[in-house]
């Protein structure tokens, strides 16, 4: 009997291994074929939430540069010169007040006229033009101290009337001074600079008008509050001057209350003794 063997035939294995280059073969020429074909084809990909996403960040773009758009025009109009649509020269102001000075020849009062248009630091045009003052101590010595208390207050309310004085008129001398040598000066400048229609000054130079502008302003109120101290002073010494002129006639009107009865009496028996000693020369 012939018996089948279990073992398979050597050639077996060269077989499968041969198969196996073929399939690598055929796979290699398969992408070898693919590759060759258009390089640029690509496989298209759709993802919904992807594209949502660009959608949203294309449309925030497109707001965002409109906005922008519209913030540089507003800019541009913002930055336009009004002389670019009227003319400028309706502000300007014709004839203008000036700071003038006194004119005239004044013989009795020239120094004094002279230091209310330029100022006088000691204030000896003042003293020239006013009635001078007598204050002897030794006259003083001799009252009695009730007197020369009062004495010596009206004195010193007449020295403070002649120092509001002087400071008065050497404060409206240096304005009159300073304002036709500086101010007006300034003020035409500004104006000038103000009208100009060129369009080639830019915000920077608008704004330093408005600096100059108000420096100017300030210098002027600095003046009128000048101006009201001194008339705050003049109140002061007048308040003072009112309140001594009370204060003597109370004093007098307290004085005859007192001693009105024996001054009276004094007179009346003056009077009797006077008539009955007096005798015809």
């Amino acid at each position: 009997m012939f018996h089948r063997s279990s073992r398979q035939p050597r050639c077996l294995p060269a077989f499968h291994r041969t198969a196996r280059s073929i399939g690598v073969a055929v796979l290699v020429c398969s992408l070898l074929s693919a590759s060759s074909g258009d390089a640029w084809a690509q496989w298209v990909v759709y993802d919904a939430a992807t594209t949502a996403r660009n959608t949203v960040t294309a449309t925030l773009k497109e707001y965002l540069h409109l906005v922008q758009l519209q913030q540089r025009q507003k800019i541009r109009d913002m930055a336009r010169r009004l002389s670019a649509l009227t003319s400028l020269r309706k502000y300007l102001l014709e004839d203008v007040p000036r700071w003038r000075t006194h004119g005239g020849d004044y013989f009795y009062v020239q120094p004094y006229n002279d230091a209310l248009i330029f100022g006088d630091p000691s204030g000896a045009a003042f003293v020239d033009l006013s009635h001078p003052l007598v204050s002897d101590p030794r006259l003083l010595a001799r009252l009695d101290p009730a007197a020369r208390r009062r004495m010596e207050s009206r004195l010193a309310t007449v020295n403070l009337t002649d120092a509001a004085a002087i400071a008065g008129t050497h404060g409206t001398g240096q304005l009159r001074w300073l304002g036709r040598k500086h101010e007006l000066q300034a003020i035409d400048a500004l104006e000038t600079d103000v009208i100009d229609p060129s369009s080639d000054q830019s915000t920077t130079a608008a704004l330093d008008k408005i600096s100059g502008a108000a420096l100017i302003g300030a210098r002027q109120r600095q003046a009128r509050i000048q101006l009201l101290v001194g008339v705050v002073e003049q109140l002061l010494l007048d308040t003072k001057r009112a309140r001594d002129t009370d204060m003597a006639a109370l004093t007098m009107q307290m004085v005859t209350w007192r001693d009105g009865r024996t001054a009276n009496e004094a007179f009346v028996a003056g009077s009797g003794d006077a008539l009955r000693t007096w005798r015809q020369p």
